[in-house]
């Protein structure tokens, strides 16, 4: 008998939705790797027993998705970034230890390197919608970049304010009142909440007073072209869309599993759009 295939998967309740297939297939493909790569819909009730026996469902390792990540981070030993946010998104095993990290921060970062150069030359002000665990992940992913001010915003106030508890002197919780005067001097603007996505509310917010010179990255990425990218594109304001951090953020975990960095191709973008567009 050959030797079995090396695997992995995407745990999220639910998941059938995921276009991670698209993404970790293609880049199997490019590499030559005989793996395959699988979802798994596992209740919050049977997620710790099933990722504690990873190897014995036949898995290398495997990435975590909603509602999952804060139990991800429980059931493993996370690294500093993991630890950092409170959530873990990978797990892989380690000579039969079960570790973790939070690959969002760096997908987060490398989609702004990557679509928006430059972007963090000024990070004296970013706002931030958002105080979820995507949220935790950006602002990790910024403070790592030096940014000095990072200004929370959240309906949930004291979600903001635990924000602050967690990450440090440099986030500010903010009220969503204080939204219009906080943008004009803002150099990037994130949305980390699911407004504008599809079948959710849009996110209606007022750019006519915020600089040429600033960001603004949206995590959504259904649609791709989000009511707040929409209108940084007619100000001619630079943007970063949802679908390059969910790019992104998956070389690293690709990189655990099989021991080679892939790239994010134009050629992989246009391959996910096309699968998004079938919806």
């Amino acid at each position: 008998m050959g030797e079995a295939v090396r695997t992995a998967c995407l745990i999220g309740w639910p998941v059938k939705h995921s276009k991670s297939p698209i993404i970790h297939g293609h880049w199997m493909e490019r590499h030559g790797i005989d793996g395959g790569y699988r979802l798994e819909e596992v209740s919050p009730d049977d997620f710790t027993d099933f990722v504690e026996n990873l190897a014995a469902h036949g898995y290398v390792g495997c990435n975590v998705t909603i509602p999952h990540k804060e139990l991800a981070l429980a059931a493993s030993e996370p690294d500093e970034r993991a630890r950092a946010v409170g959530a873990a998104n990978t797990l892989w095993l380690d000579e039969g230890r079960l570790r973790s990290t939070n690959t969002d921060v760096e997908g987060f970062v490398s989609c702004l390197d990557d679509q928006t150069p430059g972007w963090d030359d000024n990070l004296e002000h970013t706002v931030l919608l958002g105080a979820g665990g995507a949220a935790r992940a950006v602002a990790h992913g910024l403070l790592e970049r030096g940014a000095r001010n990072v200004y929370v915003v959240n309906r949930t106030f004291p979600r903001a304010v635990a924000f602050r508890a967690r990450l440090g002197s440099q986030i500010h919780p903010a009220h969503w009142r204080d939204v219009p005067a906080l943008l004009p001097s803002a150099n990037l603007i994130i949305n980390a909440t699911s407004l504008g996505m599809v079948g959710n509310p849009d996110l209606d917010l007022d750019l006519s007073d915020v600089g040429n010179e600033t960001v603004v990255a949206d995590l959504v990425y259904t649609p791709l072209m989000t009511p707040l990218l929409k209108a940084a594109e007619q100000r001619g304001i630079r943007y970063a869309d949802g679908l390059g951090m969910l790019l992104h953020q998956a070389a690293r975990p690709f990189e655990l599993w099989w021991g080679v960095r892939p790239e994010v191709t134009p050629e992989l973008r246009e391959l996910v759009v096309r699968a998004l567009n079938a919806d």
